[in-house]
Formats: structure tokens, sequence, C-alpha cells
């Protein structure tokens, strides 16, 4: 069996070097927007990266790249875009069945900010609207099963974010949104009926804490392999369960502050320290067997690092301002659990091996060694490529 390993190591360096340039792909966003008058906007909104030969190692669309897109260029990318949606949508209003709209499409920022210059990122977003027939009840969606990408649905009433949100997998259908209210008789802007809040807020809850988990496993390899040099320090529960619990609690610090526009640090910046942190763990197992208090600082610093590493990935689902609390519950706990398996999975592989000694020879040693080794080839990549 230990032959194995160097082996297994082998072909998990490959893995993760390959991996070293990943960015995790924008979801693609539809966001319904109904007034009490019986007016209805469709949006959709996709990252042109999505479209890329190599989505995760493609780099953003920036404004400054943009503008040297020739038009046909740009024609191109529309279309792709829109067979991409093809591919990855069903629209439903309720009694009528499936819808298809014609979406208007352009160039625009993030949530549907119009470009300015040196915009940082640039994505394409599509708009239909129409008249809410009389007798239509309710608005769905759902991600088909040739979706590539998970599918975010968002709503506004009366330009008010509705709490109730979802994160949809492939073949998965969305939550229907009560329009039983959105007759043109209707003027009232405060006609529309409010949902039931703790329905709403337990939807956005599991909806972020599947994308939490997701964010981990398998999306993020770095956090993964982090977490696997805070294990192989010791398989004692207690040494384990402190680190654990200063990683958590200094991850969760800066996923609130980072989300909520407190703190805000550059990719560029935080990425190679992210890979630093794997080194740094992973070679600190070499030299000791148990944690120290200076371990303990270092797991709580670069806690505080993956924190706004956490962030960028739920900044990019758009959360609306009323689902913040219960989306940054729900996603954060969702990372917690695809930690915990991390950890109850290598604690399940390496159980066979009992003898300390040959625990540290077979599994600690050459394990991080090659975390390390990964991390270090991370960080260059990420600081100099």
């Amino acid at each position: 069996m230990f032959s194995r390993f160097p082996f297994l190591l082998t072909i998990l360096f490959a893995v993760a070097c390959s991996s070293a340039n990943a960015h995790p792909i924008p979801d693609i966003s539809v966001c319904g927007s109904f007034t009490s008058q019986g007016s209805a906007t469709i949006y959709v909104e996709v990252d042109p990266r999505c479209v890329a030969s190599d989505p995760p190692t493609a780099p953003y669309l920036t404004e400054e790249i943009f503008q040297t897109l020739p038009a046909p260029r740009q024609a191109e990318i529309r279309a792709q875009i829109a067979d991409l949606l093809q591919k990855s949508l069903e629209l439903f209003l309720e009694p009528i069945g499936r819808i298809q709209p014609e979406f208007t499409f352009n160039f625009t920022q993030p949530t549907r900010v119009p470009l300015t210059k040196d915009a940082p990122r640039v994505v394409l977003t599509g708009h239909w609207s129409t008249t809410i027939p009389a007798g239509v009840t309710g608005w769905k969606i759902r991600a088909l099963p040739t979706a590539p990408l998970a599918v975010v649905f968002t709503n506004l009433l009366n330009n008010q974010p509705q709490t109730k949100y979802a994160v949809l997998f492939p073949n998965e259908t969305s939550f229907t949104l009560d329009l039983t209210h959105l007759a043109t008789t209707i003027i009232s802007p405060l006609s529309i009926p409010a949902s039931t809040p703790w329905q709403d807020r337990w939807q956005t809850f599991l909806s972020l804490f599947k994308q939490g988990f997701v964010h981990v496993i398998p999306k993020g390899f770095d956090h993964i392999l982090f977490v696997l040099g805070l294990f192989l320090l010791s398989r004692n529960w207690r040494p384990l369960l402190l680190q654990v619990t200063v990683f958590t609690l200094a991850h969760s610090t800066t996923l609130a502050l980072a989300t909520t526009g407190h703190l805000k640090i550059s990719s560029s910046i935080v990425e190679p320290i992210i890979a630093l942190s794997i080194a740094a763990v992973a070679i600190e197992n070499l030299f000791h067997s148990r944690p120290t208090t200076w371990r303990l600082v270092l797991v709580f610093f670069f806690g505080l690092i993956h924190g706004l590493g956490f962030a960028s990935a739920l900044q990019d689902l758009q959360l609306p301002t009323a689902s913040l609390a219960t989306g940054l519950l729900g996603f954060n706990l969702g990372v917690e659990a695809a930690q915990i398996t991390v950890i109850a999975t290598a604690f399940l592989v390496t159980l066979p091996i009992q003898n300390p000694l040959s625990y540290r020879r077979w599994i600690v040693v050459p394990g991080s060694l090659l975390i390390a080794s990964v991390g270090l080839y991370w960080a260059a990549q990420r600081t100099f490529f």
C-alpha cells in the first residue's frame, strides 16, 4: 500500500499545477424585475469568460481590452452567449408555460452598471421587457441538464430586491415567484404581497450553503490543500479542532467585511498569499508534530486572507442586500461543511496507518513536501504570470 503513495502524489501534483491560474467561473445571472402596474423586465448576465476555449484560465474582459475588440468579435461573443443561454435556461410564466424572450444584448459592467473608462470587468447583459398578462400567477426558471454553469435566480418587485434567492445547478428548478397580484388593474405599489420571510430566508440559506460547499469541493483546490496541510500536522482531534476553529474565525471575519464592502484588497495580492499560506503550513509540518503558538498565529493570519478569497466568489453571486446576512451565513456554513468533509475523508484514508512513525514517514513528510511544492509553484505563477 505504501508504494502507491509516490504515484498518487505525482498525479495530485500534476492536477494541482494545471489549476494554478484557474479562477472560478461566474455563474449565469437571471433577474426578474416586476412592478405592480404589470410591467416586467427579464435580465440575464453572462461573463464572456464562460464561452472562452478554456474558461478557468481565461482572463477577465476589461474595458481597455473590450475597446480593442473589432465589431465582428463582439458580435461573435453575443452569438456564443445567446447559444449558451439556449443550452442553459428555460423560463416560465404560470399558467402560460415556457416563454422564449428575445433578449437585447449590451456590454456592461456587472449588475447592469453602464460601461465606464477603465472598468475592471465587462459582461454581456441581455434584457427583455413585456407586460404581464392578466391571469399570470407566477414566474420561475429551470437550469437545463446541459447547462455547463450554475444559474443564479434573483428578483425585484417595484425595484425592491427580494430576500428569496436561488442558485440552481443543472436540472434544478427554482421556486415560483408569486405574481398573482401583478395585474394591470393593480395600481398601488403596496399591493404586491410579501412572501413568508422565514421561507425566503430558508431558500436563500440552502442555495448559498450549497454554493459555499461547491466553492471548496470541487472548485477550491487551493483551499482543500490548505485544510489538508492543517490536518497533516496531527490527527489528534484537539489540536486539529483548535486549528480549524482559529482558521474559521479568521476567514469568517474577512468574508463578512469584504462582502459588505468594508474591506477590499486586490486579488493580485490575495491569490499569491493564499498560495504561500499553503506552502507555509506544509513546511512547518516538517519541523513540528503539534501546534505551537506561532502555528495558531500563522493559521489565523492566513485565515484572514482565505476569507478574502471566499469573498470574491460570494461577490460574483451578486447577492441582493436584502439577502446578505442569510447568504453570508449559508455560504460560510457551506464552506465549513466542505472543510469538515475534507478532514473526515483524509482521516478515513489514513486510518489504516496506526503507527505514528510510519504515519509521519509515509504520509506527513511526503504529503507536506508535495503540498509545499504546489503552494510555491502557485505563488510563482500568480505573482509573475
